[in-house]
C-alpha cells in the first residue's frame, strides 16, 4: 500500500507456511466443530481477505459466508443483518469496522448477546486498533458474557503471505502484534530511536516479478526482507510478552526544530484523544513549526454530538458548537 504498486510473488510453500502456523498457535481451531465460521466481506484480491481468511477456511474444512457489506455509509447495514442471520466463530475486521461495529452493538441487546456468546476470537489488523476501541469491545463483552472480549492480532505484509507475527494471547492494550509465527525470523535494527523489523522465513517472498532491481533492495545481505516498519517490546524485560507497532521509519518526520515526529503512534493517539468523533487522522507537518491534523470526521458520531435531525447537512454539524468544543476538549488531553 505505499510505493508504486508491484508484483508480489506468492508460492505455494509461503502460503502453506502461513496456515500452518496458524493451526499451531490457534490450537482453538480443532475445538470448534464442522470448523471455523467467518462472515467476511474481506476482498479476496488481498492478501488478509484471500491468503490468511480464505485459506483459513480451506486449511480447517470451515464455512464462510460472504458478507455483501462493508464498514461504509449505507452498507454496514448489509453486514449486520448477516451477523444476526449467522454468527462467526471468528470474526475479521479493520479498525473502522469495528468503530460501526461497536455503535450498531450499543443499541441492540439481542445483536450484542448473540455476538459475543458465539465468537470463539475476534481479530483485527491492516491497521492498528485505537485503544477506545479495544476498550469498548472488552466493556460489552463483560457485560454480556461475563469474559473480556477474545481480541487478537498479527503483522505482516503481502510479501509475507501475510503472517509474519501473531498475538495468540490475552494482551493488555491494542496494538500488541505478538511474537515470530514458528520457523520465522526476526531482525530488529536500529533506525534513529527506532527498531526496524525485518523477517527471514519460507512466509517471505522470493520477490517481485520481472523487477529483479525492486527484488535486490527489498533485503539485506543476511536475505532478511526489509518492510520498513518499526516495533518497540511490549515489556523489554519479557520479549516473549509481544512486539508493539511502533509506526512506519518512512512515514516519520522532522519539525524545522529537529523534533521527530513519531506519526504512527500519534495518529492513534489523536483518534483515541478525539473519540468517537474522529474517524481518522492524517498527521502532517513536516519542516514546520507545529505538528498539523487533517481529521476524517466520523458523520454520525458528531450528528449525536451536536444532537442534530438526520436531515442536518454535513456543515452544519461540524460548525455546531457541541462538535467544534469536544474536538478542542481532546486535542487539550492530548496535549497533557
Amino acid at each position: 500500500s505505499t510505493g508504486q504498486p508491484k508484483a508480489v510473488i506468492n508460492t505455494q510453500r509461503m502460503m502453506t507456511t502461513s496456515q500452518q502456523a496458524k493451526a499451531q498457535l490457534w490450537t482453538f481451531l480443532r475445538e470448534v466443530e464442522g470448523g471455523p465460521v467467518i462472515v467476511d466481506w474481506l476482498p479476496w484480491s488481498h492478501t488478509f481477505g484471500a491468503n490468511h481468511n480464505f485459506n483459513l477456511v480451506l486449511s480447517q474444512g470451515g464455512s464462510l459466508y460472504i458478507d455483501g457489506g462493508k464498514p461504509a455509509p449505507g452498507l454496514f447495514d448489509t453486514s449486520l443483518a448477516n451477523l444476526r442471520s449467522k454468527v462467526p466463530t471468528i470474526y475479521f475486521n479493520v479498525p473502522r469496522g469495528f468503530d460501526m461495529l461497536i455503535a450498531a452493538l450499543k443499541t441492540d441487546d439481542d445483536l450484542r448477546q448473540q455476538f459475543f456468546s458465539g465468537v470463539r476470537c475476534i481479530f483485527y489488523a491492516a491497521a492498528a486498533l485505537p485503544q477506545n476501541l479495544w476498550d469498548a469491545l472488552n466493556e460489552m463483552s463483560l457485560a454480556s458474557v461475563g469474559r473480556p472480549a477474545p481480541l487478537l492480532s498479527a503483522w505482516g505484509a503481502t510479501e509475507t503471505s501475510p503472517l509474519a507475527t501473531d498475538c495468540h494471547f490475552f494482551a493488555e492494550r491494542a496494538g500488541n502484534i505478538g511474537v515470530p509465527i514458528p520457523g520465522t525470523e526476526l531482525k530488529l535494527v536500529p533506525s534513529g530511536e527506532k527498531l526496524e523489523i525485518r523477517v527471514r522465513g519460507p512466509n517471505v517472498t522470493p520477490g517481485y516479478w520481472k523487477a529483479p532491481e525492486l527484488t535486490a533492495a527489498a533485503f539485506d545481505d543476511e536475505g532478511f526482507y526489509k518492510i520498513g516498519d518499526a516495533v518497540k517490546f511490549a515489556d523489554p524485560e519479557h520479549p516473549e510478552r509481544g512486539l508493539v507497532f511502533d509506526g512506519r521509519i518512512t512515514e516519520d518526520f522532522k519539525l524545522s526544530s529537529g523534533t521527530w515526529v513519531n506519526v504512527g503512534a500519534l495518529r492513534i493517539a489523536g483518534i483515541a484523544a478525539l473519540a468517537p468523533l474522529a474517524q481518522d487522522i492524517v498527521v502532517a507537518g513536516h519542516g514546520t513549526d507545529e505538528v498539523h491534523f487533517l481529521v476524517v470526521p466520523n458523520i454520525a458520531a458528531c450528528r449525536s454530538k451536536a444532537a442534530l435531525a438526520n436531515t442536518a447537512s454535513i456543515g452544519e454539524v461540524l460548525a455546531h458548537p457541541a462538535v467544534r468544543d469536544a474536538i478542542a476538549e481532546g486535542m487539550t488531553k492530548l496535549r497533557m
